[in-house]
């Protein structure tokens, strides 16, 4: 991994940038995982590059779902498992959630790439989908394999970073789909039940700290939060929030004097 100087003004882009190639070379990211996470870090400039109050908002509905699920699932692909892979065992502990593993650009040497990620940070952790014997409807590629005790069984779901055929097949399903998606307008975002419009970096941290926060609720306190949720107002939002930052942005001719 390249080392980047803290004094660099995009530390953290470059870093997480880093960690992306770095997955790469070790097998667990797809060559296609560095477009996507590209595409990513551009909608990142758009709302800031923070956490704004729609995503707050679409986080304490997931974790609260996630609190009342019978089976609730943490789906893990390859850029998750280089970027978030220590917060994404603790945010499964948090919710009482399995793992599994699903790749679009499914090979056995990815998965185990994957899976040896995921244990170093806890040996002791149940990975699913390592051997899947489950196929979703509709979902002729190999995201259409899911693990019988996993995704194929969960009543919740957390699919993060852009997936919209699987978000729209497991919703098909009956499935409750949550998504983290810097991307508001992408597929897996509008078909969701609930849409995280974060970085993933930022967003399963703070999902962590609001389960531990949240657990103590009762259930009828979490069940109102759900049914107070409205994902189209959240993604409206989120656009409100771009127009609103950027027509700013414009007026005061911002770009010239300091970072966006």
């Amino acid at each position: 991994m390249v080392k980047i100087p803290k004094s660099h003004p995009r530390y953290w882009s470059l870093y997480y940038r880093e960690k992306i190639i770095e997955g790469m070379e070790r097998g667990m990211t797809a060559k296609a995982g560095l477009i996507a996470h590209g595409r990513g870090e551009a909608f990142d400039y758009l709302i800031g590059e923070k956490t704004i109050e729609p995503a707050e908002r679409a986080m304490k509905a997931a974790v609260a779902k996630f609190l009342l699920a019978k089976h609730p699932v943490i789906s893990v692909n390859g850029n998750v498992s280089a970027l978030v892979p220590k917060e994404t065992i603790e945010l499964a502990k948090a919710f009482g959630a399995k793992l599994e593993i699903n790749l679009f650009y499914r090979t056995e040497e990815r998965v185990k790439a994957i899976a040896e990620e995921l244990r170093k940070h806890d040996p002791d952790i149940e990975i699913l989908g390592i051997n899947p014997t489950k196929r979703i409807p509709n979902l002729e590629h190999d995201r259409g394999k899911v693990d019988e005790n996993g995704i194929w069984r969960a009543d919740v779901v957390l699919v993060p970073l852009e997936d919209g055929d699987r978000t729209e097949a497991l919703v098909g399903m009956g499935k409750f789909v949550v998504t983290v998606d810097l991307n508001p307008l992408s597929r897996s975002a509008r078909m969701a039940d609930i849409t995280i419009v974060d970085n993933i970096v930022r967003a399963y941290p703070r999902m962590v700290e609001l389960a531990r926060e949240m657990k103590g609720l009762p259930r009828e306190e979490l069940e109102r939060i759900v049914e107070g949720y409205d994902n189209g107002k959240t993604l409206s939002d989120v656009l409100l929030h771009i127009k609103n930052r950027l027509t700013k942005l414009a007026r005061e001719g911002i770009w010239r004097r300091k970072e966006l």
